[in-house]
This record gives structure tokens, C-alpha cells and sequence, in this order.
């Protein structure tokens, strides 16, 4: 899908036909699109082709007519049966009289540039476009991170409860997945911000240095709470494994105990069930001896749970 954009005044609107100045968004292109983008633009087919693999890193490149900048976007999937996060490549074309997106999935990152948020948006202005891009792309992680933080409460909340079950374990190393994707992007972002600094080819303007800082700022914060919802989860890893294995001790106890006590009974009914002249068995001849023994059996059984209890053994 290819939709075309220009901004007049700061406000963002859809055009139609190719003018200068004017944001190309790319969407999961067909291949009459990327060819058309490429001859209109002098762009190298292959480069538009490589943005849709989801293994392209993130760099920046300089080519003969225009600038090619990769850097890599949160995008939600499904893994293993469960809503998982990972990253995308986008890629971004900066030619003298327009500026291309490609990505290969839609994404909530250019949603806050139809809104007056987003300050002196401008489409002519392509490093302040760049960075207004970065700075969107670090709020997307900030939102995400804030909401597998979110989950990771919800499943520590059940294990204080005691009612943590073993898909939590799971569900968190799944949360921890999505980290290591998200550290890893954040980095290489870091690293494309870092060289767009020095960057001389393409025009800065003294007014994005606010911007500019911004950007690094929100980046460093993501990756700041990226590292740190990690050793939160492994915690709270080991919280759930030591939870599930109380609730294993505590069965096992249980059982354990539930064997003793009914081992009692299991003895005695041994005892007098062996092939022996009934002589020599007590209370055999007496006309209640049954329920004594039974009695008996009882009182040895209540005393035994008694003392288990004393002992915290049940």
C-alpha cells in the first residue's frame, strides 16, 4: 500500500500526486510500487526490497542521489499461541525532493504526526523528519515496555497470592524474549542517532537541536527501562519457581503425612489378618475385641495427626 503526504503550515495532509516535498509511504509494497518509488526516485530496487526482510540491521547508507537509513520499530506477534512483542526494520529514503518509508507491516509510530502534538512538523525538513520519526519510535517502546511491565505485576501479583500456575513461567520468559529484542533494537537505533550526528550530506536546522535532544533522551530511557524490567523479571522468575515448588513440598508433605496415618490401620489389619491359630491374637475371643481394636486404631491415629500438627508436619 502506498499512501503520499505533504505538509503545509505544520499540518499534515494526503495528496495525490507526486510533489516536492512530499512523504511516500510505503506499506507492505507490492512490486509494481517499489518499482515505481525506485525509477521516480533513482533508488536501487534492492534496497526497497531488503527494508520488508525482518533481519535487516539497522545502519545508514549513502547513496548516489539519496540517503538510506534502517533502523528497527516494536511489532506485536503472535509466539507460541501468545501476544508477543519483537522488531521491525523501517526504512528511510531521503532523496533531494522527497522523503520514502518503507516498512513492511503498518505501524502506530506515524499515527502522532496527524496529531498537534507534534510540533513544526514538517515534510521539507527531512533531518527534522528523521528525528521527529526516532523520537515516535522511542515513545512506541516506552508505551510497550510500560505495558510488559504491566503483565509481569499481573503474574507477580498472582504468585504473592499463591495462586501462580506454571504457564506463568512462560508467560515471563516470554516478557524477557520481547526485552531482549527490544535492548538489542534500541542499541542499534543509538547507533544510527550517533552517526545522523555527524552526518554533513543532509541540511541540519539550529532549531531541531532541541529535538535532537529529545530523541536521545527518550531513546536512553527506553533502553534504561528495557535493562531494568529485565532484572525484574528474572526475579520474578525465581519469585514464581520458589512459589510453585512450596506448592510441590506442601503436597508432597501432605501426602507423606496421609500415608503415615493411614499406615496405622494398614499394620494392624496385617497383623491380624496373618494365618495364625486366633489363640495367640489379643482380643480375638472377646465378644467386642473388633470394635476395641478398631477403638484403639483410632485413638493411635488421632494422637499420631496430633503431633504432626504440634510438629507443623500437616
Amino acid at each position: 500500500m502506498m499512501k503520499l503526504y505533504r505538509t503545509d503550515g505544520g499540518i499534515l495532509s494526503e495528496r495525490k500526486d507526486f510533489e516536492e516535498g512530499i512523504w511516500v509511504d510505503l506499506v507492505d509494497p507490492t512490486m509494481e510500487e517499489i518499482q515505481l518509488i525506485a525509477g521516480k526516485y533513482d533508488i536501487d530496487t534492492n534496497d526497497i526490497v531488503a527494508i520488508l526482510d525482518d533481519e535487516e540491521t539497522s545502519r545508514v547508507e549513502q547513496e548516489s542521489g539519496y540517503t538510506f537509513i534502517v533502523i528497527d520499530i516494536p511489532s506485536q506477534e503472535t509466539r507460541h499461541g501468545r501476544d508477543a512483542y519483537t522488531t521491525i526494520p523501517l526504512g528511510i529514503f531521503l532523496t533531494e525532493t522527497a522523503i520514502i518509508t518503507v516498512c513492511s507491516e503498518a505501524s502506530d509510530i506515524f499515527s502522532i504526526f496527524g496529531k498537534k502534538s507534534m510540533r513544526s512538523l514538517s515534510t521539507k525538513k527531512q533531518m527534522r523528519f528523521v528525528y521527529q520519526v526516532l523520537y515516535s519510535v522511542a515513545v512506541e517502546y516506552q508505551r510497550l515496555l510500560r505495558y510488559i511491565d504491566k503483565t509481569r505485576k499481573e503474574i507477580e501479583t498472582r504468585a504473592i497470592n499463591n495462586i501462580a500456575e506454571d504457564t506463568d513461567l512462560i508467560d515471563l520468559h516470554e516478557l524477557e524474549s520481547n526485552l531482549v529484542y527490544f535492548t538489542a533494537s534500541l542499541k542499534s537505533n543509538m547507533l544510527v542517532i550517533d552517526r545522523l550526528v555527524r552526518y554533513e550530506r543532509i541540511k541540519k536546522y539550529s532549531e531541531d537541536k532541541e529535538l535532537l535532544d529529545d530523541v536521545v533522551i527518550e531513546i536512553k530511557q527506553a533502553a534504561e527501562m528495557t535493562d531494568i524490567y529485565i532484572s525484574i523479571i528474572h526475579g520474578s522468575r525465581e519469585l514464581i519457581a520458589s512459589v510453585l515448588n512450596d506448592k510441590l513440598n506442601r503436597v508432597m508433605k501432605l501426602l507423606t503425612s496421609v500415608t503415615l496415618i493411614m499406615g496405622i490401620p494398614t499394620i494392624v489389619s496385617g497383623l491380624y489378618g496373618m494365618n495364625v491359630d486366633e489363640k495367640w491374637m489379643p482380643l480375638s475371643h472377646i465378644q467386642y475385641g473388633f470394635g476395641m481394636i478398631c477403638g484403639g486404631i483410632a485413638v493411635i491415629c488421632v494422637l499420631v495427626i496430633l503431633i504432626m500438627k504440634k510438629r507443623k508436619l500437616l
